[in-house]
């Protein structure tokens, strides 16, 4: 079998999902599925666990069901922050709480016990804090008690608020289309560079964290994967309204993958690139390739063009070839551009959810989320 091929992929699925099965919820997991005790657990990383591993239940996997009810617990005990409402830690952000909002919807989408009370709770606090009905947009941060908003927005948790959003449903879709027509504008005003750091009148900052350029979560300039997500996000949203974004999908797909692909001689996606499209961190994350075989395998099923076949073709080998440890499991998730790994800025292997959804959009429809496509019980076009 082809790396990509339905197969290959089904079997990539299961040995992601037998990854980091006896670490609890939300650690940090290491290069063999361990937790990491130099590194604190995480509410990103429970509710990523919880998503991943409810995926797992609808895709029948063995003993993901556990897993999940794990995870879930730990969402509605050890995180959840008792005192103030909403979840730990003391700074509550727009990225995390989009997480726990689409653990939620999934875990629900699966059945896993307590999950439709958890939706309902995680919909109140990010209807009533993080939702901003002005703007059409997402307030990133607050203090623990929720008496003061940072004045940062940024597109890292509201592009995250979109997934969950298209997971939950309803009026819900109704915002992310909103979010999402405005990161259109923004797209089509900066050359398809989207600019990730804002003030609170969403004014773009572009030299935000120009210090700092490998921040893990805001980084400086344009971020190459970020923009195949939301390439991605768009046809996602088309398939639960009946709009129409192939252009601006196309449009975000196509500048990042020229601008990162391969641009400093070695293969492999940079992390990011400055306003003019130059590398400013060459180092080759797994999440950036895992969604730029995505977004191509999305756009694929929804346009039937073979160039974006042929683009994830050649992305899961080179995923095939350096990312994938068939050793100890999982993928590296930082290389070099010489594909050796890194642990500069992701030590370790800390979670499964990048990597395992990208072993899921070819094998079935385009929905408004994964847990809808899989439950849907059709296969896609690979």
């Amino acid at each position: 079998m082809r790396p990509g091929d339905t197969g290959w992929l089904e079997a990539e699925q299961s040995r992601l999902l037998g990854f980091g099965t006896s670490a609890a919820p939300g650690s940090w997991l290491d290069d063999i599925g361990l937790a990491d005790a130099g590194q604190p657990r995480q509410t990103w990383l429970a509710a990523r666990s919880l998503h991943v591993r409810s995926l797992g239940v609808l895709l029948e996997h063995p003993g993901s069901g556990s897993l999940a009810a794990g995870a879930l617990v730990a969402l509605d005990e050890e995180f959840r922050d008792h005192e103030y409402g909403g979840w730990l830690p003391v700074q509550k952000s727009c990225y995390q709480h989009a997480f726990v909002l689409l653990a939620a919807a999934t875990a629900n989408r699966a059945g896993i016990p307590g999950a439709e009370r958890l939706l309902a709770e995680a919909a109140t606090v990010f209807e009533e804090r993080f939702w901003d009905e002005r703007s059409g947009m997402c307030v990133d941060e607050w203090d623990r008690d929720w008496s003061t908003p940072a004045p940062y927005r940024g597109l890292n948790g509201t592009m995250h608020a979109v997934e969950a959003m298209l997971a939950v449903g309803g009026v819900w879709t109704d915002r992310a289309a909103r979010i999402c027509e405005r990161v259109v504008g923004i797209g089509r005003d900066f050359g398809w560079r989207l600019p990730e750091h804002y003030d609170e009148q969403w004014v773009p900052q572009p030299d935000f964290n120009r210090e700092q350029p490998d921040d893990p979560f805001k980084p400086y300039g344009a971020t190459v994967g970020h923009a195949f997500e939301w390439a991605r996000l768009l046809l996602h949203l088309d398939a639960e309204t009946g709009q129409d974004h192939t252009a601006a999908a196309v449009a975000l797909y196509e500048r990042a993958a020229a601008d990162g692909w391969a641009v400093d001689g070695a293969e492999g996606f940079v992390y990011t690139t400055d306003w003019d499209g130059r590398p400013v961190v060459h180092d080759r994350m797994h999440w950036v390739l895992a969604e730029a075989v995505a977004a191509a395998t999305v756009l694929h099923a929804t346009t039937g063009e073979e160039r974006y076949d042929r683009d994830a073709r050649t992305w899961w080998e080179y995923a095939d070839r350096y990312l994938l440890d068939r050793e100890h499991g999982s993928w590296h998730h930082q290389l070099d551009r010489n594909q050796q790994p890194l642990r500069t800025v992701w030590p370790g292997k800390p979670d499964l959810y990048h990597a395992v959804q990208a072993t899921l959009f070819a094998r079935f429809p385009v929905r408004g989320s994964l847990a809808a496509a899989i439950a849907s019980g059709q296969l896609g076009l690979a």
